[in-house]
């Protein structure tokens, strides 16, 4: 039976993605302690808790299944950590996909995948992500895609780069999953969710959570209406920078989600009601917790927190949310993953 490691794990987006589609998840492996009950509870395997910078291959080699193919998967941190550029000089921020790529090499799996923000193809005018490729190119069949999140059932307009690589043979990405006009919607992804308050949380989900507002937020979001920007405010709760002739045509934040539609891209901040447009379609707060994960594809019953310990950062889970890739999108690069091992005579 097929094996597989996730590096750079976090909450268990792209883990999650495999064990959806069937497959036996040995390990997941990252720097942030703040996962691993995330990650164990939901996945029912192991975390480990450690950098990139500092693992062996022969530790990770160790743990997949013996004289079965080994597939490795990560999605390199977009942006700089500062815990990760403590030796080798890595402090540019694309730096760990190198160091993915070398591990990559020494481990030599027969499958590998790499998921990434599309600009890794344009950082450096591409120097980075060719030497990816150069690197693991002689010994790999490869396949890279920008991908529409929402062809792929992600209730969310947003770009992802895709790539797989194989020992066994060429290797592609299985078609889009949804037509335009079966995008997932806000609506449909959240609506079944309880209404609650601006600073509430929800007593049967403490996940449902929402960030409070401010009184002249509060304001604002009540004139706010989905798809519309602050130009539908008053004068007097525009914000200062909006007033400047520079600032006039920067719509993109304090706004409310069309709920016919998918969300804007979901970050790391998308709790707030002043980083994006996030304001719920017809609730007067921002997303909550829950509505963020659910818009990542994560199941309704994933579980972030712990139920002794119910006083979660919730910054910190948020961050986690936002970072993951959406389970959907993961579970699309596991089923590509499957045929091809299909294909060559394996099983998963």
């Amino acid at each position: 039976m097929a094996s597989v490691i996730d590096m750079f794990c976090g909450a268990g987006g792209l883990t999650h993605g495999f064990v959806q589609q069937g497959f036996r998840v040995v390990a997941g492996i990252d720097n942030n302690i703040d996962c691993k009950f995330i990650y164990e509870r939901n996945n029912k395997t192991r975390f480990i808790h450690e950098s990139i910078l500092d693992i062996t291959s022969k530790k990770i080699s160790a743990m997949f299944v013996p004289n079965q193919p080994k597939i490795l998967v990560g999605c390199a941190p977009c942006q700089p950590f500062s815990t990760y550029t403590h030796k080798r000089n890595y402090t540019d921020k694309w730096q760990l996909v190198e160091k993915f790529a070398e591990l990559i090499l020494e481990i030599r799996p027969e499958i590998f995948s790499m998921e990434n923000v599309p600009s890794l193809k344009l950082y450096k005018k591409g120097k980075i992500f060719r030497r990816f490729i150069e690197m693991l190119e002689i010994h790999y069949n490869i396949m890279s895609e920008i991908v529409y999140a929402p062809d792929f059932g992600v209730p969310q307009i947003r770009k992802r780069l895709v790539v797989l690589g194989s020992a066994l043979g060429e290797i592609k990405l299985i078609d889009k999953t949804h037509q335009a006009e079966d995008h997932i919607s806000v609506q449909e992804a959240i609506g079944f969710l309880p209404p609650i308050n601006a600073g509430e949380v929800c007593e049967s989900d403490l996940l449902h959570r929402s960030q409070g507002l401010s009184p002249i937020n509060m304001k604002r979001i009540r004139q706010s209406r989905p798809g519309g920007t602050w130009h539908d405010w008053d004068e007097d709760l525009r914000t200062p920078c909006h007033r400047k002739e520079t600032g006039k045509t920067y719509r993109n934040v304090y706004g409310r989600m069309r709920p016919a539609l998918p969300a804007p891209t979901v970050t790391t901040q998308a709790y707030s009601f002043g980083t994006g447009r996030f304001g719920h379609p017809d609730q007067d707060r921002a997303l909550s917790l829950r509505e963020m994960a659910l818009l990542q594809t994560f199941p309704p019953d994933y579980q972030f927190v712990d139920p002794s310990n119910p006083n979660y950062s919730f910054t910190r889970i948020g961050k986690m949310i936002g970072n993951a890739v959406p389970v959907a999108l993961a579970r699309g690069i596991a089923e590509s993953v499957e045929r091809h091992l299909e294909e060559h005579g394996q099983s998963k």
